[in-house]
């Protein structure tokens, strides 16, 4: 038995040493070469931090697009969903509330045609995206709050749409925070 208890000792040393100081020394040297330095991405206006591109900001202001709905209300240090299935009650609720809500607010819009993401809340609770439709549905209310053609918005959220990755993964979707600065430097 007092043969193994060395090596045994030694292995979990040596272990010890990769899992806890040089692993995590490689994954922050690989971070800061990424965007932001590994400190996340940040969105500046006239040298302001206003977000980060990663999470997602609460918009419910008429004049902007809406982010898509929080189950932690927008706080990174709680992410998290709502842990309700599909059927339950109070998760319906929540949903047709959020439906009710969005109609009043878009008049004109069909209950069919606004898209999941605008009434439903991301597994994370802070998801920064929307896809194109999900924020073209919303031109109509913003044109008419802020008096800018739809044409013009529609053209803002195309330069925002951000394709697949590598043209093959996921879906395209839009920053709700990037296009939100770049809609109050139009206007």
């Amino acid at each position: 038995m007092k043969s193994h208890i060395g090596p045994a000792i030694r292995l979990t040393v040596v272990m010890l040493v990769i899992i806890a100081v040089i692993y995590p020394l490689v994954v922050a040297g690989i971070a800061t070469l990424t965007p932001g330095g590994g400190k996340g991405e940040t969105v500046t206006v006239n040298g302001k931090v206003v977000g980060y591109k990663l999470v997602g900001q609460k918009f419910t202001e008429d004049r902007y697009f809406n982010s898509r709905p929080s189950a932690v209300d927008y706080n990174a240090a709680g992410s998290a969903g709502s842990n309700k299935g599909p059927s339950n009650p109070d998760y319906l609720k929540a949903v047709q509330a959020r439906i009710d809500t969005f109609l009043v607010h878009n008049p004109g819009v069909r209950k069919d045609d606004i898209p999941a993401e605008l009434v439903t809340a991301s597994g994370s609770g802070l998801d920064p995206d929307l896809s194109p439709a999900g924020a073209k549905i919303q031109i109509a209310r913003i044109a008419k709050v802020r008096g800018i053609s739809a044409d013009r918005l529609n053209q803002l959220v195309d330069d925002h749409t951000e394709g697949p990755l590598l043209g093959l993964f996921g879906p395209a979707t839009v920053n709700v925070l990037a296009l939100n600065v770049a809609l109050d430097q139009i206007n």
